[in-house]
């Protein structure tokens, strides 16, 4: 059978653990070339040895002169971004000052401009800008603050984006808990428990992986039909108490 991704370079901003290197994994199973990025040199290494990686670069990439630097050096035409970078901001709205809620409101939205900006001039017609989101703070609760606002703005803003960006496709995964490496370093020692609650309550029965985000990930650069959409996969997690 054809490699659906063969002939064509995927760049994982934030590729060196957890999805983005489970995606970039996936994608070279399809034949895909990457590149992978990140801010941590020696497991950004460890990353692209694991998955025969094509080069890297290793930087912050919320510093947009290293951003559009990276871009402007790839010595080839790319096919694929997706961004896995950064994360939401969680605290009480009351408790926050107005610099930090305007921070948190537009991390991620600034983030997707300026590697759209940046990466737009070497990607090829049909090829995709993979943002990621998450469906957690979509509820309205104590403890989520701003992060049910800033998760709500994205959907709208990747649509416009891939109007304006058209040929080149936009799309947003919007992620629950995944059984990531930074779950673990987070969680501690509750990890293991918040696994068997998800498994308990989640419809699927199981904990979501890197390895299922990936596979939609791919499925999405491979699709030329889908722009502009937002693409659930949390295992039913928004719709039950967990």
């Amino acid at each position: 059978m054809t490699r659906e991704l063969a002939g064509q370079t995927v760049v994982v901003i934030g590729g060196s653990s957890g999805i983005g290197l489970e995606t970039a994994r996936r994608a070279r199973t399809e034949g895909a070339e990457v590149i992978l990025t990140g801010r941590d040199p020696d497991r950004l290494k460890q990353a692209a040895a694991d998955v025969g990686a094509q080069r890297t670069a290793d930087f912050d990439a919320t510093d947009s002169a290293s951003l559009a630097r990276f871009f402007r050096d790839l010595p080839a035409p790319i096919d694929h971004v997706m961004v896995t970078a950064g994360g939401p901001r969680y605290g009480s709205l009351l408790e926050m000052d107005s610099a930090e809620v305007r921070d948190a409101l537009s991390d991620h939205a600034v983030l997707a401009l300026e590697v759209a900006r940046s990466a737009i001039g070497t990607m090829r017609p049909g090829g995709t800008l993979l943002f990621m989101a998450g469906t957690g703070a979509r509820r309205i609760a104590p403890g989520l603050g701003v992060a049910s606002a800033a998760a709500a703005a994205l959907p709208p803003f990747a649509a416009a984006l891939a109007l304006e960006l058209a040929p080149v496709r936009v799309n947003l995964i919007a992620a629950g808990f995944v059984d990531t490496p930074l779950s673990a370093s987070l969680l501690g020692d509750q990890l293991e428990e918040r696994r068997s609650e998800l498994r308990a309550k989640l419809p699927i029965g199981r904990v979501v992986g890197p390895a299922d985000v990936a596979a939609l990930a791919v499925h999405i650069m491979t699709n030329t039909a889908l722009t502009g959409a937002t693409y659930d996969v949390d295992g039913g997690q928004q719709f039950v108490s967990a």
